[in-house]
């Protein structure tokens, strides 16, 4: 009865089949599927495969020097690159972020800092017609 709060934006359901732990430090570009959880540290882009609903988690003892991209990123963590989001981007408090945030929808908790721009990006179009209207052509007797 009290809990009436609107439903906002929120992480797709995706699998985190992929743990970089808090020990590992790695140089060079990274693409992953689904999703990746990141406690790690890397230098150099990171990349969710394209076309796919991909998630990355970045905690709050990771870091990456480089620009990501991914659906849906969620960063509790240092990142100095830009970040682009086809989905959602969520900034957790401890998230500092030096580069620009491009992103659909965004959630920003106290304590998160970003030294940049944040840009929203609109959803992609809906695929239309080629041709006209199905109503154009005139009606052919039988």
């Amino acid at each position: 009865m009290f809990n009436n709060k609107k439903k906002s934006a929120s992480i797709q359901h995706t699998k985190l089949a992929t743990l970089i732990a808090h020990d590992v430090r790695m140089t060079g570009d990274l693409e992953f599927s689904e999703g990746l959880r990141m406690d790690g540290h890397v230098r150099g882009n990171v990349t969710g495969k394209a076309g796919t609903q991909t998630l990355l988690v970045l905690s709050d003892r990771g870091s990456i020097e480089g620009n990501v991209h991914g659906y849906d990123v969620v960063v509790n963590g240092k990142i100095v690159g830009d970040v682009i989001a086809d989905h959602f981007v969520e900034l957790q408090p401890n998230a500092h972020v030096t580069g620009n945030i491009y992103y659909q929808q965004l959630r920003m908790d106290c304590g998160a800092s970003v030294d940049g721009k944040l840009t929203r990006r609109e959803a992609p179009a809906a695929p239309t017609l080629i041709g006209g209207d199905v109503g154009d052509s005139e009606p052919r007797p039988l």
